[in-house]
């Protein structure tokens, strides 16, 4: 997951107001709910010590979702008076929770906003195509395309001039599965979408990805539905779920393996939240692995203002010069020095047959070598 959405968070001091809230529930007592909700949890923040004027820009902030259709729910920042950012959730939390800590608690977005691939849905005929755009917050038109009309149909017939048409039909399939893969080539490149999912016949599903650029081809899912058909939205989410499993566990592979040590007798990879700590410092995390809930996500370590100030222990930090620190949790504080230097973060829990073991301690990271 790219976290550079989070950098406004870490412009800041703390410390942070953060909610989680779902918004999946509606019937007619929804905006009741919620008012009340946002009650309880400004209430919650004003207990663990956050100021009037962050519970208040809270509570208000929760209120005018009273009357929101969003699916799935909310997560929002808010410091010294002001939401600072509240991005929209792709899975409903478990429950509603308000934290009042020095860091932002960003770590749960790995899970409810993180991984969220974006599909293009190509509905492929003979014809042309419509596009659809689909993600976890729903579906918009894309656009469409429409190929040469005439002929289309093949005959039974075996004499020259038949034969003949035959050949100018295989041309206009030809021609239009073309005209498609250009315009999705061109969709994708607006979209920047995750998957290329194809909806038609066998035959016309091939002869459009066979005329995609070699760089789209990895991308693209071809669905065991018939011409016609529309994708249900549990078939999308089938076909996300896939490839975020897929890619957590290429990379958790590709962790297992950096662990051994190479030529040089360095290792590519390193686990635990010591040696996780002086990478951070010396700014070498290339890719952050989290397994949430792990016992060293929320094992206790210290921060200083500044983004590679943390140690294990809070003499460490003075020892490098740092006069002021706070208690933080491990994840959180690791997660803000991989938005500091443009590190991906990934949870690897989605990992098919994902081991207990691995990251040891639930948290690991790919290093970078200067």
């Amino acid at each position: 997951m790219e976290l550079a959405f989070l950098q406004p968070l870490y412009e800041r001091p703390g410390p942070w107001a953060s909610v989680y809230v779902d918004t999946s529930r509606h019937t007619e007592h929804t905006p009741r709910e919620r008012r009340l909700k946002a009650q309880a949890l400004a209430g919650e923040l004003a207990d663990q010590g956050a100021d009037e004027a962050t519970c208040r820009a809270v509570r208000h902030a929760l209120e005018e979702l009273r009357h929101s259709s969003e699916p799935h729910g909310r997560a929002l920042f808010a410091r010294d008076g002001e939401v600072v950012l509240d991005p929209p959730l792709a899975r409903s939390p478990q429950r509603d929770r308000a934290e009042w800590a020095p860091l932002p608690r960003v770590a749960p977005l790995l899970e409810l906003a993180g991984e969220d691939p974006v599909c293009i849905v190509a509905y492929v005929d003979r014809r042309g195509a419509d596009f659809e755009l689909r993600s976890a917050l729903g579906r918009d038109d894309v656009g469409s395309v429409t190929g040469r009309q005439w002929p289309l149909h093949r005959t039974g017939s075996v004499d020259w001039s038949e034969r003949h048409f035959q050949l100018r039909v295989e041309n206009t399939w030809e021609h239009n599965a073309a005209e498609i893969a250009d315009a999705l080539a061109v969709c994708h490149e607006e979209t920047g979408a995750d998957l290329l999912i194809l909806v038609g016949d066998d035959r016309e599903q091939r002869s459009v990805r066979e005329r995609l650029p070699q760089r789209l081809h990895d991308l693209v899912v071809e669905a065991s539905h018939g011409a016609g058909s529309r994708l249900l939205d549990e078939d999308v989410e089938r076909i996300r779920a896939d490839h975020v499993q897929g890619r957590a566990a290429a990379e958790l592979e590709r962790f297992l393996a950096a662990r051994s040590p190479d030529d040089e007798g360095r290792t590519g990879a390193v686990e635990g939240v010591p040696a996780l700590v002086e990478a951070a410092r010396e700014h070498r995390i290339d890719e952050l692995l989290i397994r949430p809930d792990s016992p060293d996500a929320h094992r206790e370590v210290w921060i200083g203002e500044d983004p590679d100030q943390l140690a294990v222990r809070r003499t460490d930090l003075k020892v490098l010069g740092e006069q002021n620190s706070w208690s933080a949790r491990a994840d959180d504080a690791l997660i803000r020095s991989a938005v500091a230097t443009d590190a991906p973060t990934l949870s690897v829990a989605a990992a098919p047959g994902a081991r207990d073991d691995a990251p040891t301690g639930g948290l690991g990271a790919l290093l970078r070598w200067k």
